[in-house]
């Protein structure tokens, strides 16, 4: 994943209370921001994520841009008891884009991951005048819908996502209530892939008599999708450390040479090539060798 500044919307309306969802859909929601959080911040340590809520009487942000994960996790716990009323759509989003409008990197790209599981009370004109205003500032827009959802309220989020969607991101993954965990099912969503790496339309999976070579590292997503996810982020986590360490080998080499002496040749160093009386260095040592040979002769 590359730098990004995302604002995580959850659904705390009353819809969010339903079981369908092991335990609910709001503990459900829960451990999918979790993972979400890690995924991001481990694609990229200097990546944040800000969490805010969109149901009881109106949006309200929870823990503003942070690398923290404690802060999250806090922040969905006071959600907990905070569950009431109806979701805010709109509002919601545009709250999100105020907030990431006013992220500290400005090099982080703005994006937006919204988790309903309700009906969603805004008009179709509504949701698409504001798809069109969140494209034009440059800020992705990813929908998980999840629970049991109406004709009416598919539409609204598909016609959205036409509009606002992008080659860098945008997704809309739909959810249906099934056995596995809503966590499991979004790691082999677009939202967490990006495009090619899964379905944006449902449960995902692989399709039938495919072998696990098609599939990266030889692990099927879709059958244990927290082995594929904690596959991914290793090989990143390893990438990483092989380029920092190559760059530290680097720049060590380059200062050993830049700090290395000029070493000079033993003779040149200790005597110059003539004397004072134009004789070669060394040449009267030799004199007075000879001399001594002399007198032991007489």
């Amino acid at each position: 994943m590359g730098l990004e500044a995302v604002m995580i919307v959850v659904d705390n309306s009353e819809s969010s209370r339903n079981g369908d969802y092991t335990p609910t859909r709001f503990e459900a929601q829960s451990d999918a921001v979790s993972l979400i959080f890690s995924a991001i911040t481990q694609g990229n340590p200097e990546s944040s994520v800000g969490l805010m809520s969109m149901g009881g009487k109106g949006p309200e942000v929870l823990v503003t841009l942070t690398t923290d994960h404690g802060k999250i996790l806090e922040g969905l716990h006071r959600t907990k008891s905070k569950i009431r009323g109806d979701s805010h759509l709109a509002t919601g989003i545009q709250i999100a884009g105020l907030a990431l409008k006013h992220r500290q990197n400005k090099s982080q790209r703005q994006r937006i991951i919204v988790f309903t599981c309700s009906p969603i009370p805004e008009d179709s004109k509504t949701l698409i005048s504001l798809a069109k205003k969140m494209k034009k500032i440059g800020v992705n827009i990813d929908f998980v819908a999840f629970g049991e959802l109406d004709d009416d309220t598919t539409k609204k989020l598909t016609a959205f996502n036409e509009i606002v969607k992008s080659a860098e991101g945008s997704h809309l993954a739909i959810i249906h209530p099934g056995p596995g965990l809503l966590s499991d099912q979004l790691v082999t969503s677009p939202i967490l892939n990006g495009d090619g790496s899964g379905a944006s339309g449902g449960m995902g999976g692989a399709a039938e008599g495919g072998d696990s070579g098609a599939f990266e590292f030889g692990i099927d997503p879709s059958v244990d999708p927290e082995l594929a996810l904690a596959l991914r982020m290793s090989m990143e986590e390893e990438k990483t450390r092989v380029e920092k360490q190559n760059k530290e080998k680097a720049d060590a080499d380059a200062d050993a040479n830049a700090a290395l002496p000029e070493i000079k040749e033993e003779d040149e160093a200790s005597q110059p090539l003539l004397n004072k009386d134009g004789e070669a260095s060394g040449s009267k040592v030799d004199k007075k060798d000879d001399d001594a040979d002399k007198m032991d002769t007489a």
